[in-house]
């Protein structure tokens, strides 16, 4: 793809200090870039780094000029790398139709311009919207709806019943619907409950590599429209999770707890079951939560407390070392015997 500085700035919403027809056919970071490459700088030491390099252009923010590359300007740097990323290397395209390989039940209604991969199977009654796009080694279960331009990565997994928004991208090796972690104990063993609910994903969510999303023992385990969530999370049965949150990587949410709208969990933060985690709330990396946020709180730690508590925990904790000197030669000094 070969395209103008002003073309680029057109697309991001931005404006050209410098050569406004300099030629731009590719985009790498500062350290690889090359002639004809754009590149991006959100702070005055990788600007400095990105007018040393070979790149032709760079994009950064409002307050930065050069005379020695053309620059980009933009509100939102961040946003517009994500922007001129989508540009230089769109998405590949599949072709509409069935793959040979692909086992399609006769009641399944699939939309004549969504792409069924090699080895894919789609069971009974499922419905598959416009543009879908089932990659490779994808199972569909019965009655399961896709809506249009849903993207299943390879290998990933839809169990039974499960609903779908539209524009969602789930992952290699996710899956979506398995049996909640539901058991109750029967004199010498645990019985399993059965697990006879769904899953249902909005709008544009995305699910990461290998996250499993347990169906509901009874009613839905939900999650809402724009929500993120990274690789190897764990969303338990009856779980519901609100609108545009951001999940990373590990993430563990117990059965029946629901979350609000704009949540943030860091890496490796756990739920426990029947909580209820407010708007806006920010966890942080290896919390352990064992009660209920409100709404814009932060919270941090083992078990997890509002973020200002914790973090005087942690300095005392790490002021013990010098308190047990102080008070071993108080101890020595009055001469007290351990």
């Amino acid at each position: 793809m070969t395209l103008t500085t002003a073309e680029i700035a057109k697309l991001l919403a931005g404006e050209v200090l410098g050569d406004v027809n300099a030629t731009l056919t590719g985009f790498a970071m500062i350290d690889k870039a090359k002639a004809g490459d754009l590149t991006f700088a959100e702070t005055p030491e990788y600007f400095a780094a990105a007018e040393a390099s070979a790149a032709t252009a760079i994009i950064a923010g409002k307050d930065f000029s050069s005379d020695k590359k053309t620059v980009i300007r933009v509100a939102n740097p961040r946003l517009a790398f994500a922007k001129a990323l989508a540009i230089f290397f769109p998405e590949p395209k599949f072709a509409a139709g069935i793959h040979p390989s692909a086992v399609v039940a006769a009641s399944a209604q699939i939309d004549p311009t969504a792409h069924i991969g090699p080895h894919c199977t789609i069971g009974e009654r499922v419905k598959i919207g416009a543009n879908c796009v089932l990659q490779s080694g994808n199972s569909v279960g019965d009655d399961s709806v896709l809506g249009d331009e849903t993207n299943l990565f390879p290998n990933a997994t839809i169990y039974s019943r499960t609903q779908i928004g539209k524009r969602v991208r789930i992952h290699a090796g996710a899956v979506i619907g398995s049996d909640g972690f539901g058991y109750v104990f029967d004199t010498s063993f645990h019985r399993k409950v059965p697990q006879i609910g769904n899953v249902i994903l909005g709008d544009d969510v995305e699910i990461g590599a290998n996250t499993t999303v347990d169906r509901a023992a009874l009613g839905s385990t939900s999650i809402g429209k724009g929500t993120k969530i990274d690789n190897l999370v764990q969303v338990g049965h009856n779980v519901e999770i609100g609108e545009h949150c951001i999940f990373c990587a590990q993430v563990g949410i117990s059965g029946s707890t629901k979350i609000g709208n704009y949540t943030v969990m860091a890496g490796q933060a756990g739920l426990a079951g029947h909580l209820k985690i407010g708007n806006k709330v920010t966890i942080g990396s290896k919390s352990g939560v064992m009660h209920n946020i409100p709404d814009g709180e932060q919270w941090l730690g083992i078990p997890a407390q509002p973020d200002k508590q914790a973090k005087r925990v942690m300095i005392a904790m790490q002021r013990l070392p010098d308190l047990f000197k102080k008070i071993a030669a108080w101890e020595k000094k009055l001469g007290v015997n351990e």
